[in-house]
């Protein structure tokens, strides 16, 4: 795909980015370095992904974690592979086994929502399979950084603050004394500017490195988790943590004017992305900044978030068919339900059948979209004494009730937000591109894909256009820096606006596109975070 660099290049805070050799994009500058670091040091798009994303479990904290989840599309040889690195829930923890303790609910935080973390296996899997360099020299610049130290930028410290603020509220007990010690040393979080380092986390590293993440799983590190879980009455076991094997997946698309849109299939929520897009491919886009496009983009995205809610989950437990909720003619029959004034979205009746996203690519083709979660900023609050291990909170996305197809069961995966996208056009890679931000995810795919195929937006630019968020209901939030007007016009045909106090809970994406015939790379970063993109 090529852009006129010059195309509106007032609606963006900066341009794209080009390159020819390599390019890592990531929210953070320090970790586009580190990925940078061993494309030069030989390593490929794939070893760059894993050095990225082991980087931001330092650099970035307060969105994921060594104990996190991870989905990754990788494109090479002319394919895309997908990789769901989400865990199950732990074998003893069920429905039942919660209610005999008095629990209606699934907690946010504590011992009880974590489930069997996937990031450390899928950093192993990606570098074994698509690799050039070893794990360990791979994890080195993460390494480096939580030994060494590095300065905290404002937009991560804004949220590293904030999570101190809500965990110093809501989390009291030995449970979480780790946490406290670990990220907000002498009783309060870092500043921007201030320097922070982590040797526990370093040194966790260094061995994941050095056993191809075999000891997370099956060795010291393994041990260390499930004591301080059962210590405080978790459910997580050693015979959890053994079994598990991240899964390759065949990504799932749906054409969308000319080109294809790929996501990872459920447990993500990839697929609402893609039943709205399929939705609004049988519409005309209009204009960009015109109501009746705001108004269709937001009524579709309803309809596709009612059916996500009703039958998403772990593939093997829906009972409705992933090709069935994606086809052309459901789609016309969801689609035959929008009018001209706000709706109340609702499922239909489909045919039977806290976040980091980064994307790589080098030189001789291959491109990675990778995310990583420990969910809702640092996750559990729990970090295992002496490692750096935050641990992710997944469980909490389970449904207490056992009719749903989302329900809580032992060794299943929780319905999951994390989803990397990719685009494809005559079967030939596009490129990588996130939305990351919770269930703001999906909405930020529809919006940065129509921004890019129907307004012809390129990646920067796609990517600082403002934002608008579905949140229930009728009741939209939309950016502050959001047309007056249109806010208006909206509000005229039946939906409640919010206008947010600062751009934090809009997503922060990252694109890099590929010109398939000069291999030119053009990318685009996050302006609402302390995005950067390291190239050569």
């Amino acid at each position: 795909m090529k852009f006129d660099p010059l195309y509106q290049p007032y609606t963006s805070h900066r341009l794209p980015t080009y390159a020819r050799k390599g390019m890592v994009a990531t929210s953070q500058p320090l970790a586009s370095q580190a990925g940078l670091d061993i494309l030069k040091a030989g390593g490929n798009a794939i070893d760059a992904a894993v050095a990225t994303a082991a980087a931001l479990t330092v650099l970035e904290p307060a969105f994921n974690g060594i104990g996190g989840d991870a989905f990754a599309l990788v494109w090479t040889k002319g394919e895309l592979h997908g990789l769901n690195a989400s865990g199950p829930a732990p074998k003893t923890l069920s429905i039942e086994a919660l209610q005999s303790l008095g629990i209606d609910e699934i907690p946010k935080y504590g011992v009880t929502p974590i489930t069997v973390p996937g990031a450390p296996a899928a950093w192993a899997e990606l570098s074994r399979k698509f690799g050039r360099l070893s794990l360990e020299q791979t994890l080195e610049p993460a390494v480096r950084y939580a030994s060494e130290g590095y300065p905290i930028p404002a937009g991560l410290a804004y949220f590293w603050n904030r999570a101190h603020r809500i965990f110093r509220t809501n989390l009291s007990g030995k449970a979480y004394e780790e946490w406290f010690r670990v990220f907000a040393p002498n009783g309060k979080a870092p500043q921007a500017g201030e320097l922070w380092s982590s040797p526990d986390h370093a040194a966790t590293l260094r061995e994941i490195g050095k056993t191809n993440a075999e000891s997370f799983y099956r060795g010291e590190l393994a041990a260390k988790i499930v004591t301080h879980i059962k210590q405080h009455d978790g459910f997580l076991n050693l015979e959890d943590l053994a079994a598990y094997e991240p899964e390759w997946v065949k990504p799932i698309s749906v054409p969308y004017r000319g080109y294809d849109v790929w996501e990872i299939p459920p447990n993500g929520q990839g697929l609402i992305a893609l039943m709205a897009l399929r939705i609004m491919d049988g519409l005309d886009a209009g204009e960009k900044d015109s109501v009746s496009t705001l108004h269709r983009q937001i009524e579709a995205m309803k309809l596709a978030f009612a059916d996500g809610e009703a039958y998403l989950a772990d593939a093997p437990h829906m009972r409705t068919s992933i090709e069935g909720l994606i086809s052309s003619e459901y789609a016309d029959t969801r689609r035959a339900l929008i009018s001209d004034e706000a709706a109340l979205p609702g499922p239909g009746t489909p045919p039977s059948g806290g976040t980091v996203y980064l994307a790589t690519a080098d030189e001789e083709g291959n491109m990675v979209s990778f995310i990583q979660s420990n969910y809702m900023g640092f996750g559990s609050g729990i970090v295992i004494p002496g490692t750096g291990i935050s641990m992710q909170n997944r469980g909490h996305n389970f449904s207490m009730n056992p009719e749903h197809d989302n329900a809580l069961a032992p060794g299943k995966k929780s319905y999951h937000t994390i989803i990397p996208g990719f685009l494809t056009k005559d079967g030939e890679a596009v490129g990588a591109f996130g939305v990351m931000g919770g269930f703001m995810q999906p909405q930020g795919h529809l919006q940065v894909m129509m921004n890019t195929i129907d307004f012809q937006l390129n990646p920067q630019a796609a990517l600082d256009s403002p934002r608008w968020m579905w949140e229930h209901g009728k009741s939209v939030q939309v950016e502050p820096d959001f047309p007056t007007h249109l806010l208006q016009a909206l509000m005229r045909k039946g939906h409640e606006i919010k206008v947010a106090s600062d751009k934090s809970t809009f997503g922060r994406g990252q694109i890099i596109w590929r010109d398939s015939k000069s291999g030119v790379l053009c990318g685009g970063t996050e302006s609402r975070a302390d995005g950067s993109i390291a190239a050569w």
